[in-house]
């Protein structure tokens, strides 16, 4: 299990980063009542991947135990060292080695081109900037190899009034404490990113939890 350390985030996800680093220390807490939900989850979204993958967003790698012995290398990154911190002691139960990356999704200072067969990124798009969202899409597209997927799992709000009602009472403290918003519309953003074509989307709960997948065509 190795790690690497590139402290330069984006000028616009500073303030970002900073809110992580101290989110991190109750993070797994707070995320408690969805976690419920989402690890009966992970295993089916993380299926069918193999060699070389990078999640971006690793946050408190919650996913690490669920990669199929099929990933032969990981790269876990974030540009939270405390929430780094707390994926490495999930990263005994991974089946691949793992590789621990302190680098900001919309930079990948630290990451060659073209090395992954996979990205995949959980929440990670709503949690960034508007602004920044072609910047770390252009960065999946340039570390995948021709052919290779990418998959993503996004928080978008509800055309149903009784749901869209829950999140708008919700919104104010999942942006304070998370910086995420359920209106980046990172499907529009992946189909507007030169290299990556979108394949499938569907939705895995209501019409708010949103599968976006694809391939990286170069």
């Amino acid at each position: 299990m190795g790690n690497e350390r590139i402290d330069m985030p984006h000028e616009k996800n500073r303030e970002n980063r900073d809110r992580y680093n101290i989110t991190a220390w109750f993070y797994d807490i707070l995320d408690y009542p969805w976690e419920l939900q989402y690890r009966k989850w992970r295993p089916r979204l993380l299926e069918g991947l193999r060699g070389d993958v990078l999640e971006a967003g690793v946050g408190t790698g919650r996913n690490l135990r669920h990669y199929p012995p099929s990933v032969t290398h990981l790269t876990a990154l974030d540009f939270s060292f405390a929430m780094l911190q707390r994926a490495r002691r999930r990263a005994q139960g991974a089946t691949c080695p793992v590789l621990f990356v302190q680098d900001d999704a919309c930079t990948m200072a630290s990451l060659a081109s073209e090395r992954y067969d996979w990205v995949v990124a959980f929440f990670l798009c709503c949690v960034l900037p508007e602004e920044v969202q072609h910047e770390a899409l252009t960065q999946f597209s340039r570390v995948l190899r021709p052919g290779g997927k990418f998959r993503l799992l996004e928080m978008v709000y509800s055309k149903d009034p009784v749901l869209r009602r829950r999140q708008d009472r919700f919104a104010p403290f999942v942006e304070k404490v998370y910086g995420a918003r359920f209106d980046r519309y990172t499907l529009a953003h992946v189909r507007n990113t030169p290299g990556l074509t979108v394949t499938a989307t569907r939705f895995i709960k209501h019409d708010t939890y949103l599968l976006i997948e694809g391939v990286c065509e170069k």
